[in-house]
């Protein structure tokens, strides 16, 4: 597909508006007024729902292998959740599948 240079420039006015509305609808129609307690208890769980939907793809389908599965990037997520739901600390299970990550690629580099 090509876009010229008026249609992307127009996408990207759209998807700023948009953006923007979207952001407003919290920040500007909301304001300093209390939010109810079942919205606020959703809210909570943004973070949880958000950043697994950002790694799955980069484990089940990652680039660095052109979207072939990877058996050590999948042994560094479960090593990652598993020291997540043992501590219940991120920094730990960030930390864990980091050294799992390293130490499976160094084996397999070996191998």
């Amino acid at each position: 597909m090509n876009y010229s240079a008026a249609e992307i420039w127009t996408i990207i006015g759209v998807m700023g508006i948009g953006t923007f509305l979207i952001r407003f609808s919290f920040l500007g129609l909301i304001g300093d007024r209390p939010m109810p307690q079942f919205v606020l208890r959703l809210l909570r769980y943004t973070p949880v729902a958000v950043l697994p939907a950002m790694v799955a793809p980069l484990v089940l389908w990652p680039s660095a292998t052109d979207g072939q599965f990877d058996p050590v990037r999948m042994l560094a997520a479960m090593a990652t959740v598993a020291v997540g739901l043992w501590s219940r600390n991120v920094l730990w299970a960030i930390f864990a599948g980091a050294v799992t990550l390293y130490a499976a690629m160094g084996i397999t580099a070996v191998l």
